[in-house]
């Protein structure tokens, strides 16, 4: 049975590049291994955040990673954002046009916040140079609202596409994605992945259609819940129309987004890179993420862990 080599052909070989190192954290000790290339970044918005190596609640293995936010922002506040996220180091990151594969265990404490807010618990961008023009989305998200977990996909603004079935938010024609359009900042927002609970009042989030993003949802995503949930993603960003993504979640295929994934404004960076943590705007209370068994690699089965899932996505 043959399997996916970081890429849907043979990988390069590419020495020591970035791209090429294969990155594992388990979260088994009282800090990050030098194995897993990560780090909790320290920012005003990171104040929020507190990190924790603990061994009461894991997935495998003797420990799992504790993030927490805490009340910083006013609660009406929502440009403020609270973050305990953790990042790939800069010197480790991986190139924006090279594909890659992420994998990460998460949990999500109790209670899981049901209100209509700006939650994250991962996110996948490219690094903005400081000539760059506006605030860049991820190009990819793992998102939370209304107590309904979701993939978002962010790409540059392209005008038109087809128009929702019936006037219908969510009912697109075949070939098109549901989309939010944000001409105001040169971005568009699709639905990447969504659970079997999405409702019509989730669907209005994404009002129109775009046929420059394709997206094959295979599977229902997990539903947000409090137990562990393990996730495979293939990462390869493209502004210009050949991006691909996949989302696997507990080693069942969820998704393949096809098309425009991520920006290509003046002024932004050659990497992308992954961080992952709880990411809110401004709230009242604390919010509680765990992590476990974070692996990077350019070789599918190394993320995966399991050849017969690998082969699907050929």
């Amino acid at each position: 049975m043959a399997l996916l080599a970081g890429c849907f052909a043979a990988a390069p070989a590419l020495g020591n590049r970035p791209t090429s190192q294969k990155l594992f954290d388990g979260f088994d000790g009282q800090d990050f291994s030098p194995d897993g290339g990560l780090y909790y970044r320290m920012n005003d918005e990171q104040k929020a955040g507190t990190y924790v190596f603990q061994n009461e609640v894991k997935r495998s293995g003797a420990g799992a990673l504790k993030l927490s936010v805490r009340s910083q922002c006013a609660a009406t506040d929502d440009l403020c954002s609270e973050r305990a996220e953790i990042w790939e180091k800069t010197s480790l990151r991986v190139p924006y046009e090279e594909p890659v594969w992420f994998g990460f265990a998460m949990k999500l404490a109790d209670p899981v916040p049901q209100d209509d807010h700006r939650y994250l618990m991962a996110q996948w961008k490219r690094e903005i140079g400081p000539d760059a023009e506006g605030d860049f989305s991820p190009f990819l998200a793992l998102r939370l609202d209304r107590g309904k977990m979701f993939f978002s996909v962010e790409t540059n603004y392209v005008e038109g596409g087809p128009t929702p079935i019936e006037g219908v938010a969510g009912r697109c024609p075949e070939g098109s994605t549901p989309v939010w359009f944000r001409p105001e900042v040169n971005q568009m927002r699709a639905l990447a992945a969504s659970g079997s609970d999405w409702s019509a009042e989730d669907e209005a989030t994404f009002p129109s259609c775009t046929d420059k993003i394709s997206v094959v949802q295979h599977n229902p995503l997990p539903k947000a819940s409090t137990e562990w949930i393990d996730f495979a993603i293939f990462s390869h960003p493209d502004p210009n129309g050949d991006g691909r993504i996949e989302i696997f979640a507990d080693r069942v295929w969820v998704a393949t987004v096809k098309g425009y994934v991520g920006h290509g404004d003046a002024g932004l960076g050659k990497n992308q890179y992954f961080k992952f943590g709880p990411y809110r705007a401004g709230a009242a209370d604390i919010w509680t993420v765990y992590y476990d068994d974070f692996r990077r690699s350019p070789d599918c089965i190394d993320v995966l862990e399991d050849a017969e899932a690998c082969s699907v996505v050929q």
